[in-house]
């Protein structure tokens, strides 16, 4: 009916992060950490977890060879995803997402979907065998995103920031059929 206004993914990028990209990194995370955990961690904490994650951090991610893909929409860095070998025990799972954030003003547009479906099969294409992710039980809105993705709750653990005792949820995919 409207051919003009057929929609393009044309400007959506998702790749491997480079050097250049280590600033764009720093102001996601601390972006959305802020609208994620502010009333869920105290604001000192908070602001303490944030101010470790600037530029030189993510360069020194970078060296140490952390597999970081970013999101870019028309050239604007949107969010990005860490990851790696499983590191939770008795998951039975092999890949895990360390981190998949975005920038608030694109959550709820289903580009948090395309990146973790793009994490995913990179791990699957790296012969990692299901996948784990845990996240801050008192996050709801990502809990309710990895559910939607097809998460399984299986497990509960805790987390430790100054001094408070923080429940973390850990949900599982097992490996896709062949």
């Amino acid at each position: 009916m409207y051919p003009f206004l057929t929609m393009t993914t044309d400007l959506i990028d998702l790749r491997a992060a480079r050097t250049a990209d280590c600033d764009a990194l720093a102001g996601i995370h601390s972006e959305a950490w802020l609208g994620a955990y502010r009333g869920v961690l105290h604001g000192v904490d908070l602001q303490k977890m944030v101010s470790r994650r600037g530029t030189d951090w993510w360069h020194g991610a970078l060296a140490r060879g952390v597999d970081i893909r970013i999101l870019t929409i028309a050239d604007v860095p949107a969010g990005y995803a860490t990851s790696g070998p499983c590191r939770l025990a008795d998951t039975g799972m092999e890949g895990e997402i360390y981190e998949l954030y975005l920038k608030p003003e694109y959550q709820g547009l289903g580009f948090g979907r395309t990146l973790f479906d793009h994490v995913r099969a990179s791990l699957a294409g790296r012969n990692m065998s299901g996948l784990a992710v845990q996240v801050l039980s008192d996050n709801q809105p990502a809990r309710a995103f990895y559910k939607a993705v097809g998460g399984r709750l299986s497990a509960k653990s805790w987390y430790r920031p100054g001094g408070r005792r923080l429940e973390l949820s850990i949900y599982t995919w097992p490996a896709k059929p062949a």
